[in-house]
Formats: structure tokens, C-alpha cells, sequence
């Protein structure tokens, strides 16, 4: 070919491209936009972590919390098939609310038989009030009898001094006014005895002791009767009510179902013994919780536990030995929740907790 192409290079025969203004702008430009940029990424990741670390400064946070709630174990005092459940679980109710009833028929039972031996004690009351031992009949007629037989006696003395009675007749006459004085001393005892079962004692005094005891067991029949039926301790919810059907036989102090008194809500934070340094009653924290992302509550301090969560366990760990590792303990923290939450809380939720042990925690 006559005439070169401009485009090629001469010695390789390859295409050279015509580079434009622009893209030689560019390219002039691209080593400090380079530079710009890994300057830039490190100068960001710097400030971040600062700001981070500064928001981190003054506060200890633990994900190891939970919800806690007071809980009562309720059970019946007296033993018997339930007749009448008015409760289940998730039920809400009032303290005194009646919760189930237990058949009363062998305690009104029992009421009636108490009544019936209050009725015989105080017959008994009224005839010994009544007897002649008590009236002195008795005593009045052994006396009698003594003034008889001390009279026939001197008369049979009188004889005998003459002559004209026998040593049996007298002897037999002297014997009698022994046995007429000693009559008079076993109605006088007789008399003593009637007394004393008419008497009150101290401890119930003006009422015999046969009533009272009589009394007694009617009472106590009473307050069992009232002990069927079972009333809530306190407000709250129902749990665990399993065991709560109908001829479902009870028995004394064994729990029926428990009561959750969910005002009583509070958090249990185990925090890092570590973190316990500037921790103080009173600080302020933040609870968050895992089943509401979006719910974020304030609470108090309320009290720094007095152990460590191994020293309340049923077997403590034992470090008296050879291959001993050191383990962060961890010490139970509660957390007294401010305000009312618009979300119900569970006992046993997870959530997580911030304290802030600077000068704003005491704000």
C-alpha cells in the first residue's frame, strides 16, 4: 500500500486508538483519587471504632438476663375430691378470688358431730350441777348416821358399865360410829370431786373444760369447712393447672396450681464478676428484650447479689485440685423495671441489659 495508516505502528503492524482529551484527564487524575481512598477508608474505620469505643465508655452490658416474676404455689390445707373449678390457665383473678372448691359434706359432718358433743357436755354440766354429792344430801345423811351411832353407842357404854351389855355389843358399837364418821369423809370427797368437774380451769375460764373441749373441735371443723374453698394470695395469673379437674383428689400441702404475680416483674442480669467494679445501687439501665426487638425499657439497680451464681447451686464447684481452671463468675444483678410496659412481660424471657456506671448512671 501506497499511503501508512496513522493508526498503526510501523515497526509491530498493531493499531495504536487516538486517545480523547477526557480519558487523558482521567488518567492523569487516577493516582489521587487512589491515594483519597486509602486514606480515606482508614480515617473511617478509626472514627468509628472511636465513637464506638466513647459510646462503650461508662456502661457494662450483658446479655445473660432474664424476666422474673414472683410465684406462689397454691394448695388446699384440707384433703377431698374437687367438686367446682373456676379457674384455668392464663386466668387472671383478684386476691380472694375463689379458685376451686373441695367437697365440704364430711367437714359440715364433722360440725354436726362437734355440735352433738357440745350438747352431752353441757348435759353433763347440768346433772352434776344436780347430783347429791354436789347438793350435799349425801353429807347431811352420813352425818346422821354418825349422831346415831355415837347416841347407841353411850347407851351401850351406859350397860356396859353397869354390867348388863356385852364386850361384842360394845365393841360392835364403837365400830359402827367408825364406820358413820368415816361415810361422812367419803361424801365430803365425793362432794370435792362434783366440784371439781364443774370447775374452770385458767385457761378457759367460766366454761367447763368438757364443753370447751367440745367447742374446740366444732371450731375446728369450722375452719376446715372454710378451707375448701381455695382463694387466691394475691393477684396475678394462673399457671400450671394441670391438676385442677374436677374429682380430682387433693391432698394437704401438695401444690394444685401456681400464681404468677406479674407485678412483681422484675430482671435478673448475671453480670461478669469483671464488670462489677463500678457498679452501684441505684445506676440506671436499659432492658431490651429478644421477643420485642422494637421495646426498650428503663430500669434501676436494685440489688447486687450477695454470691456468685455457683455458690447457690445445689453442687458448688470444687476447685481443690490439681487441674484447677479459673472460670469468670458470674454474679446475679436485679434490675427493678420503671414505668409499665405496653407489652406483656414473661416470666423467663431473654433480654439484655445495659448499665451505665458513670456519672449518668445516677441521673
Amino acid at each position: 500500500m501506497a499511503d501508512a495508516d496513522p493508526a498503526r505502528a510501523p515497526e509491530t503492524g498493531t493499531a495504536t486508538p487516538l486517545a480523547s482529551p477526557e480519558a487523558e484527564e482521567a488518567v492523569t487524575r487516577r493516582p489521587w483519587l487512589r491515594w483519597v481512598l486509602m486514606l480515606a477508608v482508614p480515617i473511617a474505620l478509626a472514627i468509628g471504632g472511636l465513637l464506638y469505643w466513647q459510646s462503650l465508655a461508662g456502661k457494662v452490658s450483658t446479655d445473660n438476663a432474664y424476666i422474673k416474676q414472683d410465684m406462689v404455689s397454691v394448695s388446699a390445707e384440707v384433703g377431698g375430691p374437687i367438686v367446682e373449678a373456676l379457674v384455668k390457665d392464663g386466668s387472671e383473678v383478684t386476691a380472694g378470688q375463689l379458685l376451686f372448691r373441695i367437697d365440704p359434706e364430711p367437714f359440715r359432718l364433722q360440725i354436726a358431730e362437734a355440735n352433738a358433743a357440745i350438747a352431752s357436755a353441757q348435759a353433763n354440766v347440768i346433772a352434776l350441777g344436780s347430783a347429791p354429792e354436789l347438793t350435799g344430801t349425801d353429807i347431811e345423811a352420813a352425818r346422821s348416821d354418825v349422831a346415831f351411832a355415837e347416841a347407841r353407842f353411850e347407851r351401850v357404854r351406859a350397860l356396859r358399865e353397869k354390867g348388863f351389855s356385852t364386850k361384842a355389843d360394845f365393841e360392835a358399837a364403837q365400830q359402827q360410829v367408825v364406820q358413820a364418821r368415816e361415810a361422812v369423809r367419803q361424801a365430803q370427797d365425793r362432794q370435792r370431786e362434783a366440784r371439781a368437774r364443774l370447775a374452770s380451769g385458767p385457761a378457759v375460764p367460766g366454761v367447763n373444760p368438757q364443753v370447751a373441749a367440745a367447742e374446740a373441735r366444732r371450731a375446728n371443723a369450722q375452719l376446715s369447712l372454710r378451707r375448701t374453698e381455695v382463694r387466691a394470695p394475691a393477684a396475678g395469673r394462673i399457671a400450671q393447672a394441670d391438676r385442677l379437674q374436677i374429682g380430682q383428689q387433693v391432698v394437704p400441702n401438695l401444690p394444685v396450681l401456681t400464681l404468677v404475680r406479674e407485678s412483681s416483674t422484675y430482671v435478673e442480669a448475671n453480670f461478669k464478676e469483671t464488670d462489677l467494679a463500678d457498679m452501684a445501687v441505684g445506676q440506671r439501665a436499659e432492658i431490651r428484650f429478644d421477643a420485642y426487638p422494637d421495646l426498650v425499657l428503663k430500669g434501676r439497680v436494685a440489688t447486687i447479689g450477695a454470691g456468685t451464681g455457683a455458690e447457690f447451686s445445689v453442687l458448688p464447684a470444687q476447685n481443690a485440685t490439681g487441674n484447677w481452671v479459673k472460670v469468670t463468675q458470674r454474679v446475679p444483678v436485679r434490675i427493678a423495671i420503671e414505668g409499665t410496659s405496653p407489652r406483656r412481660l414473661i416470666a423467663g424471657l431473654s433480654s439484655e441489659v445495659t448499665v451505665c456506671t458513670d456519672s449518668r448512671g445516677k441521673r
